[in-house]
């Protein structure tokens, strides 16, 4: 089958090149030159497990192109994926003007039946407005004859395992209109997901603003559940009682389960806060207060201040001569994700405060000094204060503590006598619960982690 991605970010880099892996011809089209540039060369502008190397192989079987030609992106596809960014506006509304703009020269160019495919994360209601603006280029046209069906199909996959998600599906969620147009694009969509399909039936039909509402649905309550046991995990700080072995208790509930029930420094990324934001916004669109969801933000927000908290409540507010081991940038493992990351947060409070940083992370130091720039725009200076070492050793040479901000394997297992003879102090701050407390102070360690108590 011939497809086309409109958008080579991560959703519709992963998309395009899996489908290319089952056998179809993927154009991927996108409006800048140089990213076109890198990945015909075989270079992507991610950190995928997997996806590089699955490029690299469709591009050389000739399944894969990229280009920022539009007219022939249009032409190529039966099926036209929209995966463009849906970034978040000062509201908390999802911006939609490169979804619109995608429908638009899909409305300018196509000349025969198109299924367009909501790819990018959209509120309920889009679908609507891509087809009328598609609509509205065909009119101007004098081809508003010409058919075309919109889907809604809503991705899932997690960075950091996004190939193997998109290749497993837990579930394919396609919404549809009810006329032929749909009926006709459905069939489509059912042939382009049938290798997904022979194990069992993992396709969801619905109509399209149900699916629309999956996606935020979704990720809502995956975000409800983090904020929740961070809430439970401060609180269990305060009673002297082990989130871990609360958060075990309650997962072997098969009503609860035990995913997404891991205490931390607060989430991050690309999808759970834009995406709680914007059905808090849509609600508030249509009269509705989401008081939990309000809840949930705020949650986070404050979560990702508990470390500097416990931070400043050893050492004080004035932390000028102090330094600091970080291990781990990115907001999650197997990524170089900086969107909305808890170190983001976490470093500056430290810079602010005076103190110095030495960072490590496998893969998103070249990210994280781009976004840091960014976040210290109004006191570049300070920025003098932080290094990325090259091992998670070397960060933590001389450090008053260590930091722990993201759960990364190589972080799992360190020599903790190598590890405490590196340190100017053996204190560790653990932000995602990665060591037992009783082992660790058995080590001689002064160890502090997110919702621990004080149990041995």
């Amino acid at each position: 089958m011939n497809i086309t991605i409109i958008g080579t970010g991560y959703v519709g880099l992963v998309t395009g090149t899996c489908l290319a892996d089952l056998g179809n011809h993927v154009f991927c089209l996108d409006v800048d030159p140089a990213k076109i540039a890198t990945l015909n060369g075989g270079d992507i502008p991610i950190y995928e497990p997997g996806l590089a190397e699955l490029v690299q192989q469709n591009l050389a079987a000739e399944r894969l192109s990229f280009s920022t030609d539009v007219a022939a992106a249009v032409k190529h596809g039966d099926v036209q994926f929209i995966a463009v960014g849906t970034p978040s506006d000062e509201d908390g509304s999802a911006d939609l003007q490169y979804v619109l703009a995608a429908a638009r020269n899909i409305g300018r160019h196509m000349e025969g039946f198109k299924v367009v495919v909501d790819k990018s994360t959209v509120p309920v209601g889009t679908a609507d407005k891509v087809r009328a603006a598609i609509q509205e280029e065909l009119d101007k046209r004098g081809r508003g004859d010409l058919a075309f069906a919109v889907v809604s199909n809503p991705e899932f996959l997690k960075e950091g395992a996004a190939v193997d998600d998109f290749m497993r599906p837990d579930r394919i969620v396609l919404g549809v209109s009810d006329d032929a147009p749909g009926e006709q694009a459905l069939a489509i969509m059912r042939k382009l997901y049938a290798p997904f399909n022979r194990n069992h039936e993992r396709t969801r039909v619905m109509d399209v603003r149900s699916a629309e509402f999956t996606k935020y649905a979704a990720n809502a309550m995956l975000a409800t559940r983090i904020s929740f046991m961070n809430e439970l995990a401060n609180l269990a700080d305060r009673v002297g009682a082990d989130i871990e072995l609360v958060r075990q208790g309650m997962g072997s509930d098969p009503r609860i389960g035990y995913s997404f029930l891991y205490a931390g420094t607060g989430y991050g990324g690309s999808c759970f806060p834009k995406d709680v934001a914007a059905l808090v916004h849509t609600a508030g669109e249509h009269g509705q207060a989401l008081k939990v969801l309000g809840a949930v933000e705020a949650v986070n927000d404050a979560q990702k201040m508990v470390l500097v908290d416990k931070i400043l409540q050893r050492y004080g507010q004035d932390l000028a001569g102090r330094s600091f081991a970080l291990w781990g940038l990115a907001f999650k493992p197997n990524t170089d994700d900086m969107r909305e990351a808890p170190s983001r947060v976490l470093i500056g409070a430290l810079l602010r405060a005076g103190a110095r940083v030495s960072a490590h992370d496998p893969v998103a130091v070249d990210e994280a000094r781009r976004v840091l720039a960014l976040d210290f725009a109004d006191a570049p200076q300070l920025l003098q204060n932080i290094r990325f070492a090259t091992s998670p050793m070397h960060a933590a040479e001389g450090a008053d503590a260590l930091v722990i901000v993201t759960e990364w394997k190589a972080y799992k297992a360190p020599h903790l006598e190598r590890l405490k003879s590196t340190l100017k102090a053996p204190v560790i701050f653990d932000g995602r619960n990665l060591y037992e407390p009783w082992a660790m102070r058995d080590a001689g360690f002064d160890y502090v982690g997110i919702g621990r108590g004080s149990r041995r």
